[in-house]
């Protein structure tokens, strides 16, 4: 086990700032694939060459015969998958630890700044606004952003990577070991009989080491799911967060501006009553200045 205790340490610092369904899968690939890899699986493949025989005196028919029945080793196969399939999580982890870094020398550049900016300039500087921190009070990552977009490409490659080595396991080997395998390669004077060590057993393990791979696809598949949906329902509820908050800062300007009917909007309704003199007429002045006229003639 010691030879994965490097990756091991690894996955751990990136299994605190995964998803629910990501630390279940990380889980898996610790206890059913690297556990089970390490202490069971190498020793039952412990003599796949030397218990591989074939009928024949040959010099290199056997070593001609086990390459073509086994391109590679079955333990081997299983290491490069874990392998490949662990890379995106650390370069997740990776991007975690650059992004937590640069914000670490951010918030020591602004320190600095503020001691050399006046009290006028730094009111000025804190106004302004502040990227989303990576980490929230309690330390864990803030899924969001890049950082968002860097985990959701990292759960589709893993789903990919599964996706691959599955069908190539069943495209080199398939589900399960005979016991006898022919071969008629070169310098084999004919075919020849092949037989391996404990195919059942063997056979058990793949299928075993399969569902495992499978399981681990079901739960990509999950996370991809969860995300999804988790977020397009963030979306959804900060939209009407958003439209009822329009609504709200709407409302109170309408009410602050009092409807005020007009003159005419007012009398159109409300006939004028009769006046109690009678109207003068507008050329009124024009007559008593004739009339005098008139008089004074006389």
């Amino acid at each position: 086990m010691g030879d994965w205790n490097l990756l091991g340490k690894l996955l751990e610092k990136a299994q605190e700032h995964s998803t629910v369904v990501g630390k279940v899968w990380l889980t898996v690939l610790f206890i059913f694939r690297i556990l089970v890899l390490s202490a069971a699986a190498e020793k039952v493949w412990g003599d796949e060459q030397s218990g591989f025989t074939c009928d024949t005196k040959q010099p290199g028919c056997e070593n001609v015969c086990y390459d073509v029945t086994f391109p590679i080793s079955h333990v081997r196969f299983w290491v490069l998958q874990i392998i490949f399939v662990s890379t995106p999580t650390l370069i997740y982890l990776g991007h975690i630890l650059h992004l937590v870094r640069m914000e670490e020398k951010q918030i020591q550049r602004e320190k600095d700044q503020a001691q050399q900016l006046s009290d006028k300039q730094l009111l000025i500087v804190e106004a302004k606004a502040k990227k989303l921190p990576v980490r929230d009070d309690k330390g864990r990552v803030r899924l969001h952003g890049e950082l968002l977009r860097t985990y959701v490409f990292n759960v589709i490659f893993k789903t990919l990577f599964e996706v691959g080595f599955i069908v190539a396991q069943y495209l080199l080997y398939g589900f399960k070991l005979k016991p006898l395998y022919t071969c008629d390669r070169s310098p084999c004077p004919n075919t020849v009989n092949c037989y391996i060590s404990r195919p059942t057993e063997k056979t058990i393990f793949i299928i075993f080491m399969l569902g495992v791979a499978s399981l681990s696809l079901l739960l990509n598949l999950i996370e991809v799911y969860h995300l999804g949906f988790t977020k397009c329902r963030q979306g959804i509820r900060y939209r009407k967060e958003q439209l009822s908050s329009e609504t709200i800062s709407k409302e109170p300007s309408e009410a602050a501006v009092p409807y005020a009917p007009s003159y005419d909007d007012y009398f159109q309704g409300h006939p004028q009553g009769k006046p109690a003199y009678p109207p003068v007429p507008r050329n009124a002045g024009v007559l008593k200045s004739l009339a005098r006229i008139a008089f004074g003639a006389k």
